[in-house]
């Protein structure tokens, strides 16, 4: 898929040979695999196998244990890359609007809150605080600081999560538009999401 929007600079993973080890005990070694501009690669593997901790590893948040994470035609990979969790991450008395805003200073993006909102279907909850919605708008308000500012990759842990399927259809369809614009979207899953995956990199139990 060609780069048709902001990067292109066509960014690129490398991952070789990584050994990841939590609390002594080796989660998984001798991973390898690469993603390029506009790459979409599903993580498989079962409960505790160390999808999430791959995913850690690439944002910068684990330190390995033997191998290399690399990346191309990136400057700073912390200031290019957006991190969801499986948690959302959220305050449960502050208001939709309030969340993006606040996301949006953080990252350093335009105010955008009604757009975002829009393209998300949370623009009838914009004023209600988090505890007020349901656990799929829940969901949704955690992937709305992917739409926050443009990065050129996204690293998605369980993203559907919670999600009813109009909540996966906007996520599929926030995939694609990522993958248009020549980013790279990694992400965790139990199952697949819908869009077809360009890789699908297996971690060993």
């Amino acid at each position: 898929m060609s780069a048709r929007g902001p990067f292109q600079d066509k960014p690129c993973i490398r991952v070789e040979g990584l050994c990841l080890a939590r609390g002594g005990r080796t989660l998984f070694e001798g991973l390898s695999f690469a993603a390029a501009s506009g790459a979409y690669v599903e993580v498989h593997g079962s409960n505790g196998s160390g999808k999430t901790s791959l995913l850690r590893a690439i944002a910068g948040f684990l330190k390995p244990s033997g191998g290399r994470i690399a990346f191309e035609n990136v400057e700073e990979p912390s200031l290019a890359l957006h991190f969801v969790g499986h948690a959302n991450g959220a305050k449960r008395e502050t208001s939709v609007r309030e969340h993006l805003r606040y996301w949006s200073g953080l990252f350093g993006g335009a105010s955008k809150e009604d757009f975002i909102a829009q393209t998300l279907g949370l623009e009838q909850v914009l004023a209600l605080p988090l505890r007020t919605l349901s656990q799929g708008q829940a969901r949704r308000l955690a992937l709305a600081r992917l739409l926050v500012v443009p990065r050129p990759i996204w690293l998605l842990d369980e993203p559907a999560a919670a999600l009813d399927e109009s909540g996966k259809a906007v996520l599929a369809q926030m995939i694609a538009t990522q993958r248009d614009a020549g980013g790279i979207v990694v992400a965790a899953v139990h199952e697949a999401l819908g869009p077809a995956p360009t890789q699908i990199v297996r971690v060993p139990r």
